[in-house]
């Protein structure tokens, strides 16, 4: 099952209590990191998260408090004798500013793979260096410049009946490409399907991730049922909400009504304005608006 760990919480600037936001998702082994604020590895490190798991990079957008802690990962990764080759995603319009931290790194003895996706239309793609059933979905928001949200879809395969297989008397050697949703062909002849031996396909799994971002409506459709919706609530006090809407970000408040909208099971706030001390001093009012909402903290932790 996916493992979910908030290495970050803060927004702007790191606190001695709080690093800047950053998401960290392991699946069998294998990791995504959704941005890489300012002392990134050492977030991680607090966190006891291993960086040599972490397959691939989503950055939401170019600001600051969201990418200038990529040199310091990647140097520690290359100094941790990391070899494998590592994929970073992100808006076209943040290319060049993520191209241009790269370069104070030097040569990292493995290779960086960067690759844009669209900042003004919606986009998915499979991510089968972490999983073949799991699909990464973008969708553009509406920040003071273009970032992007995203989902992490990963399908579930039928359970695997062993006392079907038996009773049809299937050698061993085919159960785990049965299982894999492939049909086989027999000795004897006899084609034996999937669902033979499987049982009711079950719900996938799905996280979605936004910050940064006016509350616009697209945002309950993308997160539509999550799993576990994380969204951004920089500050709780409503008289911010015109400072909020100018600067183009939300509330905790808007947070609570999208997810109510969208039907998500969970909400975790996080992106907290380093003048928002005490985040949690609003959860009985945030409760009332959306009664599964939780004011993460830097380490918080989920095994979905």
């Amino acid at each position: 099952m996916p493992e979910i760990c908030l290495a970050g919480t803060g927004g702007m600037l790191p606190l001695k209590d709080r690093y800047l936001t950053g998401c960290f998702l392991e699946y069998s082994g294998k990791a995504i990191l959704i941005d890489c604020g300012e002392g990134m590895q050492v977030a991680l490190a607090a966190a006891d998260l291993k960086i040599s798991r972490i397959e691939m990079l989503l950055i939401t957008h170019d600001h600051a408090d969201h990418v200038t802690g990529l040199p310091g990962l990647l140097l520690s990764m290359g100094n941790c004798s990391r070899e494998d080759a590592l994929d970073i995603y992100m808006p076209e319009s943040s290319l060049r500013v993520v191209k241009s931290l790269m370069s104070v790194c030097g040569r990292l003895p493995f290779e960086v793979r960067l690759h844009t996706l669209p900042d003004k239309e919606a986009v998915s793609f499979k991510a089968d260096k972490i999983d073949p059933m799991l699909t990464i979905s973008s969708l553009p928001v509406k920040h003071s410049v273009r970032c992007l949200g995203y989902s992490l879809k990963l399908e579930k395969k039928p359970v695997f009946q062993p006392d079907k297989a038996k009773e049809l008397d299937i050698p061993v050697k085919y159960w785990r490409v049965l299982h894999s949703g492939e049909a086989v062909t027999l000795e004897d002849g006899r084609k034996i399907l999937p669902e033979m031996v499987t049982g009711d396909k079950r719900d996938p799994v799905k996280v979605t991730y936004v910050t940064d971002t006016l509350p616009i409506p697209e945002i309950e459709d993308f997160a539509r049922d999550a799993d576990l919706f994380i969204c951004e609530g920089m500050y709780g006090e409503l008289d911010k909400k015109q400072s909020m809407n100018e600067k183009r970000h939300m509330l905790m408040q808007d947070a609570c009504r999208l997810a109510d909208k969208a039907g998500v099971k969970q909400l975790w706030l996080t992106h907290y304005s380093p003048a928002e001390k005490y985040p949690e001093n609003y959860e009985k009012e945030l409760k009332k608006l959306f009664k599964n909402v939780r004011i993460s903290k830097d380490g918080e932790k989920i095994t979905l």
